[in-house]
């Protein structure tokens, strides 16, 4: 695309969405909060952070600690900051944002607003809903980094557009598909996470993958009838990669942090032991909030959900919720 295209955030998922980005650019643009982490960046050209087997040519890239800058000379920013750092860092912008493309990586909500970020953009920034997108599908970053084969779904109001801006992460090892399904695969981003955590904890606490693939079953129905309350739309696909592929990956994969999350609060570790030994965000702990938040109103079924609020939020025995639950699954 003839488009100037930058990468907002300098974790793992947005090192890896540069990876692919700049395979289809010839240059791009990198807001990084931390001076320091753009030096050591420059010297070694990896970041010091995050997948480190990732090499970068940075005499290609224009990097800032000042998000403005970044955003005045860019046409289309990829949003890649954790769910609990989106606002501080949006809050920061002062620059119109109407003209711009967003492309949202965010598998979270807006903490405390309980919005999803597209949502947010739109309501806070007047960015027309066909200027925003998100990138959905079963793709840890560390397997992008590797260069393994790998699926995303590009969901935006405009089918056309989202096609074109599937473009941009197209390559011999990451292969794109278009979808109008927005909110719905939004939802399905941030209730993944949730469950992924319900996964950890199942199996620390010894039950087998029996159960474990019941309660993905079950968490793929979730899904679909929080998403039909939200949006009722034809264009949900519960079986699709976007969806029921990102469940079953964040669910089973060794680099699944949720499940990495949920494991370690089965083990005994409180949430903030756990948060700190990780020294990455859980997105499902804000996502579990979120949605719960929400379905207070909604009144969705939506168990898997609400015993995992349970255990993270109302610090009740991950042995006697996960044995309830058990009795609520089929």
């Amino acid at each position: 695309m003839d488009k100037r295209v930058a990468i907002l955030g300098s974790g793992s998922w947005a090192t890896a969405l540069a990876k692919i980005v700049m395979l289809n650019q010839e240059h791009i643009n990198w807001y990084i909060r931390k001076k320091e982490t753009i030096n050591e960046f420059m010297v070694t050209g990896k970041n010091p952070g995050y997948l480190t087997n990732a090499k970068f040519d940075t005499s290609r890239i224009t990097f800032s600690s000042d998000i403005n800058k970044i955003i005045a000379t860019s046409d289309i920013l990829i949003l890649a900051i954790p769910s609990p750092y989106v606002k501080q860092s949006l809050n920061k912008i002062k620059r119109q944002m109407t003209t711009k493309t967003v492309i949202s990586a965010v598998k979270g909500m807006i903490p405390d607003e309980n919005m999803l970020v597209t949502d947010y953009l739109h309501d806070n920034f007047n960015i027309p809903m066909n200027q925003l997108a998100i990138i959905a599908g079963p793709c840890h970053a560390e397997e992008i980094a590797l260069e393994r084969l790998s699926y995303l779904t590009i969901g935006c109001s405009d089918r056309q557009y989202a096609e074109q801006l599937g473009t941009l992460f197209a390559t011999d090892f990451v292969r794109t598909t278009a979808s109008t399904d927005v909110i719905g695969l939004e939802l399905s981003s941030v209730m993944k996470n949730i469950y992924a955590i319900a996964a950890g904890l199942c199996h620390s606490l010894r039950y087998g993958d029996n159960f474990v693939a019941v309660l993905i079953s079950n968490a793929i129905k979730e899904i679909q009838r929080f998403t039909e309350a939200m949006e009722p739309n034809e264009a949900h696909d519960i079986n699709a990669s976007g969806y029921l592929g990102d469940v079953l990956v964040t669910s089973y994969s060794k680099f699944s942090r949720n499940r990495q999350f949920g494991q370690m609060i089965g083990m005994g570790y409180s949430v903030k032991a756990a948060q700190m030994e990780m020294e990455m965000v859980a997105e499902g702990y804000y996502g579990t909030r979120a949605v719960h938040a929400i379905n207070e109103k909604a009144k969705v079924d939506i168990p898997i959900v609400e015993a995992v609020y349970d255990i993270l939020f109302k610090q009740m025995s991950p042995t006697i919720i996960i044995k309830e639950l058990t009795q609520k699954l089929h």
